[in-house]
């Protein structure tokens, strides 16, 4: 890490920005369906807050993002993005990334304009971390701003390159990210840590690492099945990671909770069972009644609750024990911290976003930075010009 996390500059401690030309990465990285519509603007209102801001301060604004469709495929328009944002605020849609077209707008803006570009993935030195792209992109500006925490984990040009060609700071919303991830990393006691999702491969550093930091620990979703699977349980057909625990310090650990009861997939339909009744030609869907008891007598006492993850096939529709969780957790007196674009999808469908300390935007990125304590994007914030 190049410094400490306290000394990022803040965009919110300019005082001059009146006619200065700002570039601001943000996360405009919204669902879209298959038409092109914004299906969820979470990250989007997120994000309104920095550009508000810069607006009634008079900078002139050029926003940067990038989108992409389910499959992880990168092209995508930002023109849907630019139209809903335009209904909550006036902003020009550039067209493009670069060229001699969008010059002409980025250089046309008035004080308290904002301009969007085009999807920079659009562009393959983007991803590629070309130096020549950020400088062209640098030109726009004099001023860099990254308020899209939830790309701080890429080693793109816009996240980690740019910032080093400009004067720096982090938006109001990466800045509030950073200050409730950095409290989760170190948490009042009594202490829980819930983890749910899939692919355990690249999440068991992290849960070996906040094992002597975190008072209680309950794996969820498909990531329990690997524990299952370790303590001799049938899974039936059920997903689970080809990862071997058995020499994980977890597996033996009394802080680590697991699921007492599931939801399964079977011939007769969704069945709640005890783990030591799941059939081989079943699949394991949802955390059952018993293990949502269990976890609501856990969160009676605890101060600090970190969350990443549904306890469920989410993507599947299976939602009741995610939102059974997310209504415990609502109602419990600590600290709540969540993250993970499925997880903050259920608590929306619940309407009780208002009942936790911190929703945070992002996924991967939450988890790298609890597991790093930094990341690309807030470490280039700290080679900047001045």
């Amino acid at each position: 890490m190049l410094g400490d996390i306290s000394s990022v500059r803040s965009i919110s401690e300019c005082t001059t920005l009146r006619g200065k030309r700002v570039i601001i990465r943000a996360g405009v990285d919204v669902p879209l369906s298959p038409e092109g519509v914004v299906v969820d603007d979470f990250r989007l209102k997120k994000a309104l807050p920095t550009l508000q801001w810069l607006r009634a301060a008079g900078a002139r604004v050029i926003i940067i993002g990038h989108t992409s469709r389910a499959d992880g495929t990168d092209d995508v328009s930002l023109k849907p993005v630019c139209d809903l944002l335009n209904t909550y605020m006036p902003v020009l849609w550039a067209g493009g990334i670069l060229g001699d077209a969008v010059t002409k707008k980025v250089l046309a803006l008035k004080d308290g304009d904002i301009l969007m570009l085009e999807n920079l993935r659009f562009e393959k030195g983007e991803k590629e971390n070309d130096r020549a792209f950020a400088e062209a992109l640098a030109r726009y500006a004099d001023i860099y701003v990254n308020d899209a925490f939830s790309v701080a984990h890429r080693a793109h040009a816009s996240v980690v390159t740019l910032p080093t060609l400009l004067p720096a700071y982090a938006g109001q919303l990466f800045m509030e990210e950073l200050q409730h991830l950095e409290l989760a990393r170190t948490p009042k006691a009594p202490s829980l840590f819930v983890l749910g999702g899939a692919k355990f491969e690249t999440k068991l550093p992290l849960v070996e690492k906040l094992l002597p930091v975190y008072d209680r620990i309950f794996i969820g979703g498909a990531l329990a099945h690997t524990f299952f699977v370790a303590r001799g349980y049938q899974i039936g057909t059920s997903l689970v990671s080809d990862i071997d625990i058995s020499h994980s310090p977890l597996l033996g650990s009394s802080k680590v909770l697991l699921p007492i009861d599931v939801v399964v997939l079977s011939k007769s339909g969704h069945v709640v069972k005890k783990l030591t009744e799941v059939e081989v030609d079943e699949s394991i869907r949802d955390a059952g009644p018993e293990t949502l008891a269990m976890l609501k007598e856990e969160m009676r006492s605890v101060e600090t609750v970190l969350w990443n993850g549904p306890l469920g096939d989410y993507e599947h529709g299976f939602a009741t024990g995610t939102k059974a969780f997310a209504k415990i957790v609502a109602d419990a007196q600590g600290v709540s911290i969540v993250g993970g674009g499925d997880t903050v999808a259920a608590i929306q469908d619940t309407s009780i976003t208002d009942h936790f300390t911190f929703l945070s935007t992002a996924g991967g990125a939450m988890l790298s930075f609890l597991e790093q304590g930094t990341l690309p994007g807030i470490d280039a914030l700290f080679v900047t010009k001045k």
